[in-house]
């Protein structure tokens, strides 16, 4: 199957690059040919006229099925919000509510741009089933907690998703191990998953230093901050690792952070909606250490869109410097697609348009007031576009949307369910 996109706007989000017009040829699920003129015949042409073809946003933290609670607890302190409405809400999901979560974040994230995510939760199982059917790209750990001996139960389920699932979906799913946080994984058990993410050669997924709470409660426990904390046990040494939020680091503990595999998947729109406070990722960039973008799940973000993500990456940057100059508009880009992709671990597959990469790819329509005149495409998409912008998804070489219509799913179907599953969900809290 060959799929020929023409007369486009090209952003490749390679350093070097400026966007230029010219055509994209996809063969199967890799992109053969970028350049100013494909003249080889296709299977199917998109015309691209009006439209920019740009490298699919990675999602790089999420927790899918909280969709369902999206809009549930808002305006909450991070405690209440999760003590009084997230954990007792979350006790009422059964695993085929899971699954039309999954689905409806799905939903959301295709119609907004976004091609690939990491999601960590429970019943990883219907995830991956409902991954494979949708089509999408995904790195996926069941989430480990260790606050009681659950007989070994959550470790044999993260290692049964692992065994059946990783590089399942041809090749769209990818695996990672998963401790929660510092403050939910005492340090033999973390030490385990460390040991066995190496033995296995697999990334390990964890959420760092989001709250002042978690810093006082390590700082109480080990007399350590969450970082040092995870330094000491070893966790960066060998393995690549994603970093959620990393809110509160100090200098010293951005020290311990340079020359990681991996890196820091920042969640902006998360944070500041639950007043955690501004990660200091201008100082980590300025270190080396890679920086990407996340949503985090739509019980706390309340939206799943992307394009969000990356305006408010830079200007919290901005404000908080009070230097403009600061994440300009290619950079903030390349957070939610290159950067992003190296947290993921795809990076040589992904979140750059190049020959032989595979063909995750959305067009957006910029023939709309609000993205008038075309003085400069990639401020356009950092400052202006929204995902509501997004006209066409790719992933895998297959077409997951065009025209705004969800091809994978049934959009009627998920609307009826997701309504009825969330309304039962949350009755009585």
């Amino acid at each position: 199957m060959k799929l020929l996109i023409k007369d486009v706007t090209i952003v490749t989000m390679l350093d070097d690059d400026q966007p230029f017009r010219g055509d994209i040829l996809i063969e199967d699920d890799k992109i053969k040919e970028i350049s100013s003129q494909v003249q080889e015949q296709a299977d199917k042409v998109i015309q691209g006229n009006g439209k920019v073809a740009m490298p699919g946003l990675i999602n790089a933290h999420q927790h899918t099925p909280m969709s369902l609670l999206k809009g549930f607890s808002d305006d909450l302190k991070l405690m209440d919000w999760l003590d009084k409405k997230m954990l007792p809400a979350e006790n009422n999901m059964t695993p085929e509510d899971i699954y039309w979560g999954c689905k409806l974040s799905m939903a959301e994230m295709i119609k907004s741009g976004t091609t690939a995510f990491a999601d960590m939760y429970v019943h990883m199982n219907e995830i991956a089933q409902a991954i494979e059917e949708v089509g999408m790209r995904a790195s996926l750990t069941r989430g480990l907690v260790f606050f009681e001996d659950d007989k070994g139960r959550r470790l044999r389920e993260a290692m049964e998703l692992i065994d059946q699932w990783h590089g399942a979906a041809d090749g769209r799913i990818t695996t990672m191990f998963g401790p929660h946080a510092p403050y939910t994984c005492p340090p033999e058990p973390l030490k385990e998953v460390i040991r066995l993410a190496e033995d296995k050669k697999l990334p390990i997924h964890i959420h760092l230093a989001e709250t002042k709470e978690e810093i006082v409660k390590i700082r109480d426990k080990y007399n350590q901050t969450p970082t040092e904390y995870l330094y000491n046990l070893g966790l960066f040494e060998k393995s690549h690792v994603l970093l959620a939020h990393a809110v509160h680091l100090t200098r010293k503990d951005i020290s311990y952070l340079v020359g990681m595999r991996g890196g820091v998947a920042h969640n902006p729109v998360s944070n500041l909606k639950l007043g955690c406070g501004i990660a200091p990722i201008v100082e980590m960039l300025q270190r080396g250490i890679n920086v990407g973008l996340g949503t985090d799940g739509a019980g706390s973000a309340t939206t799943l869109d992307m394009f969000e993500e990356i305006k408010t990456a830079t200007w919290l940057q901005k404000l908080d410097y009070g230097d403009p100059t600061q994440i300009p508009a290619k950079k903030a880009i390349q957070l939610a697609t290159k950067n992003s992709a190296i947290l993921l671990n795809i990076d040589k597959e992904v979140g750059t348009l190049e020959v032989g990469k595979k063909a995750d790819l959305i067009l957006i329509d910029i023939n709309k007031p609000h993205l008038m005149p075309h003085h400069n495409i990639e401020s356009l998409i950092a400052y202006s576009v929204n995902g509501g912008d997004v006209d066409t998804t790719i992933v895998n070489g297959k077409i997951l949307m065009e025209n705004r219509q969800l091809l994978t799913i049934n959009e009627e179907e998920l609307l009826q369910q997701a309504a009825v599953r969330a309304k039962r969900i949350v009755e009585g809290i």
